[in-house]
């Protein structure tokens, strides 16, 4: 009879953002958004 245990250990670090990338997430969210109102806006016109 063999027993094979196999053990992982997995750390998380919440990561700390920098200046200059929370004003990227930012603009993204504001590109997504736009994008998303200007889709839903052309659905409507059909």
């Amino acid at each position: 009879m063999t027993l094979n245990i196999f053990f992982i250990s997995i750390t998380i670090k919440k990561r700390r953002l920098s200046p200059k990338e929370i004003a990227h997430q930012e603009m993204v969210v504001k590109l997504y958004e736009q994008n998303k109102d200007r889709q839903a806006s052309m659905y409507r016109m059909m």
